[in-house]
């Protein structure tokens, strides 16, 4: 395999890559003898795009995932488009310029790929225009994220920037309104005004939000916890979050 190719895993994820970006696509293979109604529309998809189609045993899958779940299908690529800091003004300019609010997500250090591909997922569903990472310490999209989001991976731009709280001060200057998640907030995200356009910042699993990116924030929530435990999976809490803004830019 080519040093920068990567590998595509799962059938929801090679599915939505192959329907949206045809051209990516180097390879695929497929587990021999499984050509089900799953697996076919796929089969018949890369056949029509003219990528090479191979069958094989199992353990070929599992060598090639490295024993992640593979369900079968296996895809090599070609690198997707990455996106810098220098993409964000024009992601928010396309987002007026469709008549609609900007609507960011911002991930603080969310290291785990599990947690990513999850947050990936909530804001596709959510109509979220860019999740917005720092460069480091962060995960990145790999197999697993891809496989987690189900598709979310090859609609969402995922922006990495190399300085978080100078970029999210820019977002500031563009009109964003950024929203930020901590335990020691005084106010419930029920109570706040989440319209208009919005940034919703959630910080890493454990540690929440770094010091300059909470100080950076124009306003902290909470959600309110009646149980035991302190806090949320970040994905969960990310999926509840955005789907308040959803809601009250629904009933405005």
């Amino acid at each position: 395999m080519a040093k920068h190719d990567e590998l595509v895993l799962g059938i929801h994820a090679v599915n939505a890559l192959i329907k949206r970006a045809p051209e990516r696509f180097i390879e695929i293979w497929f587990l021999k003898g499984r050509e089900d109604e799953r697996l076919l529309p796929i089969i018949n998809l890369a056949r029509k795009y003219g990528v090479s189609v191979q069958f094989v045993h199992r353990k070929a899958l599992d060598e090639k995932s490295h024993g992640e779940q593979h369900q079968g299908v296996i895809a090599r690529v070609k690198p997707g488009k990455t996106y810098s800091e220098n993409d964000l003004d024009g992601i928010i300019e396309s987002a007026k310029q469709a008549g609609k609010n900007p609507f960011l997500l911002i991930l603080d250090g969310v290291t785990d790929p599990h947690n990513l591909g999850a947050c990936l997922r909530n804001a596709d569903a959510a109509g979220v225009d860019a999740i917005v990472v720092p460069k480091d310490n962060a995960a990145r999209i790999t197999s697993t994220v891809r496989k987690v989001a189900v598709g979310a991976a090859e609609t969402i731009p995922l922006v990495q920037v190399t300085n978080l709280a100078r970029s999210m001060k820019a977002m500031q200057e563009l009109g964003v309104w950024l929203v930020g998640t901590a335990g020691e907030a005084q106010q419930s995200i029920y109570d706040c005004k989440l319209t208009g356009p919005i940034a919703l910042v959630m910080g890493a699993e454990g540690k929440g939000m770094r010091r300059l990116t909470r100080e950076t924030c124009d306003e902290l929530v909470k959600l309110p916890m009646a149980g035991a435990v302190s806090s949320l999976n970040v994905s969960v809490a990310c999926g509840i979050c955005l789907f308040e803004i959803v809601r009250q830019n629904l009933v405005q």
